[in-house]
């Protein structure tokens, strides 16, 4: 294991409330080396013996540590399928964040670059690898130039023992997909692919690949310091631990925020400043995930458990408080067509069911909403679920699916006189303009 620069010092003692893995990040630019040892000292890198790095998957596992890219897998249990793989694995820090609505892993990147970086060497060192490999949006300029200057400071001493380079990946909803990931980084288009081997058996260059959302690695690199216990301090007892979310719509102040999982709704949106306006509904959980009624969703328990006894998912930690002068079936009907243009084309329900829905939905927003309209959009959202080679399909249709039960007044209202009279432009779900993403996949 490579020393610690004698430049550095000791760390502080463990933080003891939020934020956590924002605590290092500079209030104007990303904390250089020296700043992030000097707050949480020289990561305890694991030794390169068998034992040693399974005590550390051990501890990551106890932990109760989850991905927080959308899945919510445990994080523990993929390093150990990794770590069992029959050649020298990779490791792939996952910042790609196709999700439109969330700022959360380009801001973790821009201003606290080391702590993923501790992170993604801490996870190739446990599973045994010797490369990791950070991908970040092509768009996200600033968290690209973060990552690259964190990189060169550690190299220049030597820092890690461990191949770090950085790539980008195209501004599509599904880049951010682990297969995709992986069939990019490997020259292909950024689409997923879904016939095994899946990427823990064989991923970049043919060898195991663990592919890990960067929070996650950041919050890795905290628990190697401060230990399990503390890391389950916050959160839990079934989701332990801190999480970023991204607020917008109708607060004082949009942004990201870090909570302990399981914080109500409500005390989001005070600590975003409180709404500006009268809110309509609650959407949770960014495009694949579900709107909610005021009522539901006040009291809501932000963790992937509490939002989907809700019928929702948590997915990448999205909140939007929708304003009552915004037009929530408009809203509806200009994501869902998004999203049916972000589809990789590679299985029907995608290729013509998202289309077809889409096109309802737009009938639906625009006046013509009957009630046979209205039932076959609820047929039609039935055939969908559950059948697409991946799970894009799902997710676009349970946002449709939730939107036809909290907007039910406003589509009748569309129905009978043209509209709601509200905005005519959606101007709170904005979507990236065509101008300015990739139309084709590399």
């Amino acid at each position: 294991m490579t020393a610690s620069p004698d430049v550095l010092e000791d760390r502080s003692p463990a933080p003891g409330g939020l934020p956590r893995v924002l605590s290092g990040g500079g209030a104007h630019g990303p904390v250089s080396l020296r700043e992030h040892i000097d707050r949480h000292g020289h990561p305890p890198f694991p030794g390169r013996r068998r034992h040693e790095r399974a005590a550390f998957v051990d501890m990551i596992e106890r932990s109760g540590l989850r991905g927080r890219g959308g899945a919510g897998f445990p994080t523990g249990t993929k390093l150990r399928a990794v770590a069992r793989g029959h050649r020298r694995p990779v490791v792939v820090a996952n910042g790609a964040e196709g999700e439109p609505l969330s700022a959360k892993d380009k801001l973790l990147c821009m201003t606290a670059p080391h702590l993923v970086l501790d992170g993604a060497v801490l996870a190739a060192r446990a599973v045994g690898g010797s490369e990791a490999i950070v991908v970040v949006d092509r768009s996200a300029h600033d968290a690209r130039a973060a990552i690259d200057r964190a990189m060169d400071e550690r190299s220049a001493v030597g820092f890690d023992g461990v191949s770090l380079r950085a790539v980008d990946s195209p501004t599509r909803f599904l880049a951010g997909e682990e297969s995709a990931l992986v069939h990019w980084i490997n020259g292909g288009p950024a689409k997923p692919t879904f016939v095994p081997p899946r990427p823990f058996e064989r991923g970049v260059g043919g060898r195991p690949t663990l592919v890990q959302n960067v929070e996650t690695l950041a919050h890795m690199a905290l628990i190697a310091r401060y230990g399990e216990e503390w890391f389950r301090s916050i959160g839990s007892p079934t989701e332990p631990g801190s999480a970023l979310v991204t607020v917008r719509g109708a607060v004082a102040h949009s942004g990201v925020l870090e909570i302990g999982l399981g914080t109500r709704l409500s005390a989001v949106i005070e600590a975003a400043g409180g709404v500006t306006e009268k809110v309509t509904a609650f959407l949770v959980g960014g495009y694949f995930g579900t709107w909610l009624s005021p009522s539901d969703g006040w009291n809501l328990a932000l963790s992937s458990e509490g939002v989907r006894a809700a019928g929702g998912g948590f997915g990448s930690g999205v909140v939007v408080a929708l304003p009552e002068t915004s037009c929530g079936v408009l809203e509806t009907a200009t994501v869902i067509r998004y999203l049916a243009e972000e589809t990789a084309g590679q299985c029907g329900p995608c290729a013509h069911g998202l289309n077809a829905i889409a096109d309802e939905v737009a009938w639906v927003a625009h006046g013509h909403a009957g009630p046979d309209r209205v039932a076959r959009l609820r047929g039609w959202i039935g055939d969908v679920s559950g059948r697409g080679a991946c799970h894009f399909p799902d997710g676009a249709v349970r946002f449709v699916a939730s939107a036809l039960d909290v907007f039910a007044d406003e589509i009748e209202l569309h129905a009978r006189d043209g509209g709601c009279r509200r905005p005519r432009d959606p101007r709170v779900l904005a979507v990236p303009h065509p101008a300015y993403r990739e139309r084709g996949w590399r």
